[in-house]
């Protein structure tokens, strides 16, 4: 999730003025760039616990690696993040440590992102005795045994999450994910992007699903982290129904936005509750503990980070529905998506696959791939069943690239872990079920050493 920051202070006036600002978002296709975001728990090497934030735990992380050029985030000051060349590192609520990348013209680029990331990362959990893993929920730990970590609005949502929903508090201290941030030229590439990659979000999370254990034993599920949002807070998260209505764009999802309850509004360095809140009534001046003001447009990019649908529209696109994985499948998410949408002939070849699937079918493919992964229905077969078209469409929009690294290979080579599923390999999830029935025993425990980066 986000770090603080009080940004565009432009009163807002009207819907059609928030439709503008997502509007600015609009780049042409050589400026398109790529963002990747990975988070991992932290364990301690002794007994595979959850590190706190202090002593000698998430806080320290923060201190070790700022000495390398990074420049801290405080809240309140305490180190809560750090930032460094458009790039940042920021905490979940339980500690799980974020990068936000920078924003990468090539998935090459985005490869030597995340290996400077974990290279910094290694020496400095080394000397503390932590180790990191990318899961996509939590193997071992129970719910009150995981930390929380000292950033205003985890507070707020704290408290609002079990009011909505019965898995919030699990979403915030007990997942991880991955995503991948990518433009849109204009508003109609925007749709086209966004209803395709909702349309696609549940093939993504059962292909990278990475979380088959609950407590220490297997959950029936391979994406407990999927399930965990199917009961969060639906106000703001799964798939807008909007998105498919005619005539959808900017103003609709400005207006659909306006609609999802707010958590805070941030004023002077600090979070003021006002979970549950409408937008709306911030709008017309009668938002209760602040009648008279009303919102600007930083209140609005801050209003967009709490929303959580599968795919979520800022001035940019977030494909969310993917579980944290290994450093390959971490670098095979963006190359996933940028295969599939940032060509348009790979685009084209995406839309037909997803043909005539509305909201409703969409719901039904979400609800059970948490439990079946790619055996869950699609159509008239399986998810499993367009493994290989999918990945050969991405392999398509990534040679249509052609942006190849110093050993003259294309971004194709990021798919590798992809290919090997769609050629009947296992997902994460698989793996690890198979590790767990046989060489492992029955010791969850042994997944952390295996899965740490």
């Amino acid at each position: 999730m986000s770090n603080p920051g009080e940004g565009d202070l432009t009163p807002i006036a009207s819907t059609s003025q928030l439709a503008a600002y997502l509007a600015t978002g609009c780049k042409t296709p050589d400026r398109f760039r790529i963002g990747t975001e990975h988070e991992k728990f932290g364990f301690r090497l002794t007994d595979l616990s959850p590190p706190p934030y202090e002593p000698k735990g998430i806080r320290a992380m923060l201190e070790g690696i700022a000495t390398d050029g990074w420049q801290p985030i405080l809240d309140h000051d305490q180190p809560i993040g750090l930032t460094k060349g458009g790039a940042s590192i920021s905490l979940e609520p339980a500690g799980q440590f974020e990068l936000s990348g920078g924003l990468c013209r090539s998935l090459h680029e985005t490869q030597a992102e995340l290996d400077a990331h974990l290279a910094e990362v290694r020496p400095v959990a080394e000397r503390l005795g932590l180790g990191f893993a990318p899961l996509g929920f939590h193997p071992l730990a129970r719910q009150d045994e995981m930390p929380w970590m000292p950033k205003g609005r985890y507070g707020i949502m704290g408290r609002y999450m079990p009011k909505v929903g019965s898995r919030g508090l699990d979403m915030m201290t007990r997942t991880c994910t991955v995503q991948v941030n990518l433009d849109f030229a204009s508003e109609a590439d925007m749709v086209r992007k966004l209803r395709v990659g909702l349309a696609l979000q549940p093939f993504a999370t059962a292909l990278f699903a990475n979380s088959p254990f609950y407590e220490g034993a297997p959950n029936g599920l391979m994406s407990n982290r999927a399930e965990v949002w199917t009961d969060t807070d639906n106000a703001r998260a799964g798939i807008p129904a909007a998105v498919f209505e005619p005539g959808f764009g900017f103003e609709r999802f400005a207006e659909y936005a306006l609609d999802v309850p707010m958590y805070f509004v941030y004023r002077d360095g600090r979070y003021i509750d006002v979970a549950g809140a409408s937008f709306r009534d911030f709008m017309a001046g009668r938002l209760k503990g602040l009648e008279g003001q009303v919102p600007n447009m930083g209140d609005f990019a801050d209003h967009l980070t709490t929303i959580f649908t599968d795919v979520r529209l800022k001035r940019f696109l977030e494909m969310r529905g993917a579980d944290a994985g290994s450093p390959a499948m971490m670098t095979a998410l963006p190359a996933f998506w940028v295969g599939l949408l940032y060509d348009d002939a790979a685009l084209t070849a995406a839309e037909a696959l997803v043909a005539d699937l509305g909201a409703e079918a969409l719901m039904a493919v979400r609800a059970e791939v948490p439990r079946a992964g790619l055996d869950a229905s699609w159509r008239r077969g399986t998810l499993r069943d367009i493994v290989g078209p999918l990945v050969a469409i991405a392999e398509d929009g990534l040679a249509a690239r052609a942006l190849v690294n110093a050993e003259g290979e294309d971004e194709r080579i990021h798919l590798e872990p992809l290919r090997e599923i769609a050629a009947g390999g296992p997902t994460q999830a698989e793996h690890w079920l198979a590790r767990w029935h046989g060489a492992w025993g029955g010791d969850t425990r042994r997944i952390f050493p295996e899965a740490a980066i």
